[in-house]
């Protein structure tokens, strides 16, 4: 790539090395990091998260870390609006923005033309109740007339997915796939780069990252957030490891239990994330064992 960088993206699944690979390359390019990682919107949700300490960050700023309660509900149509606006100020003071995480829908909403339409409460109560009573087949099979585009892209036997795109064609008189994202060029000019490990290698990489935060006090982590209200928010509170704490709070204490469920959950969790970045054609993959991986991000850069 002999083009300067405008905007760079550091994605791939938890564990693989994500956090330490933009810290570098926004050290070198004169850029700033902008989180792409959901969890890490909420205050105080430090290690659970695996949150860049102070000293991890090097001096590099970090932007959007640490704006939500644990009682907000995260929400990608904000999240898109507060990334834009941080790139583009970015971009705007001659630095490069360095969008880093592993939350794909995040990703993509900063990078391509994804739109969030308005929901009608009045229609998504009666598309729920036909699905009750008609059974998700039936609603499938509605969508497949209505939108076929966006039924092939459904499994059908998701009622939620499959309720959001009969609401959304109802409410805006257009198929639910117009709002789908179109291939093509990242928002920004920007640089996809991809961090992956062997599966192996990165399931033992899970398990010993999951140990280090139940030794580094997980579980207390979980207990203060439970005096603000960790418990009543819709999005926090299922958060890999505070999900598994707070079942254990509330049954045997376990905590070792809990450690095993959390890697466990996090483990399926990498194979999602592996599954849904992989289908990006734009991103450049690099492996997160090479030694030398900064060096060859930044040849592939021509930096």
């Amino acid at each position: 790539m002999n083009s300067p960088v405008v905007g760079l993206a550091v994605v791939g699944p938890t564990a693989t090395g994500k956090t330490a690979l933009a810290v570098d390359l926004a050290r070198e390019l004169g850029g700033e990091v902008v989180n792409a990682d959901a969890m890490q919107l909420y205050r105080g949700m430090d290690i659970g998260t695996a949150k860049a300490t102070e000293a991890e960050r090097r001096g590099v700023p970090h932007h959007l870390l640490d704006v939500l309660d644990v009682t907000e509900t995260a929400s990608v149509a904000a999240y898109q609006r507060h990334a834009r606006a941080e790139i583009e100020r970015l971009l705007a003071d001659g630095k490069v923005p360095v969008l880093a995480g592993g939350s794909g829908l995040y990703v993509q909403a900063v990078l391509d033309d994804l739109r969030f339409p308005g929901t009608d409460p009045a229609v998504r109560a009666r598309l729920d109740a036909e699905a009750e009573q008609l059974g998700t087949p039936a609603l499938y099979t509605r969508l497949g007339e209505r939108d076929p585009v966006a039924a092939a892209k459904i499994l059908p036997t998701n009622t939620r997915r499959i309720v959001r795109a009969l609401e959304v064609i109802e409410i805006t008189g257009e198929p639910f796939s117009a709002n789908l994202p179109k291939p093509g060029a990242a928002r920004y000019g920007t640089v996809v780069i991809g961090v992956d490990r062997a599966p192996e290698e990165l399931d033992e990489r899970v398990n010993e990252r999951v140990g280090r935060m139940f030794e580094a006090g997980l579980v207390d982590e979980v207990r203060e957030l439970e005096k603000r209200g960790l418990r009543e928010g819709k999005t926090a509170s299922r958060a890999l490891g505070y999900q598994q704490v707070l079942a254990e709070l509330d049954g045997d204490g376990d905590f070792a239990a809990a450690a095993a469920a959390t890697a466990q959950a996090t483990r399926r969790f990498v194979r999602k994330q592996r599954s849904w970045f992989r289908r990006d054609q734009r991103i450049h993959w690099f492996d997160g064992a090479d030694p030398g991986l900064a060096a060859r991000v930044r040849d592939t850069l021509g930096r």
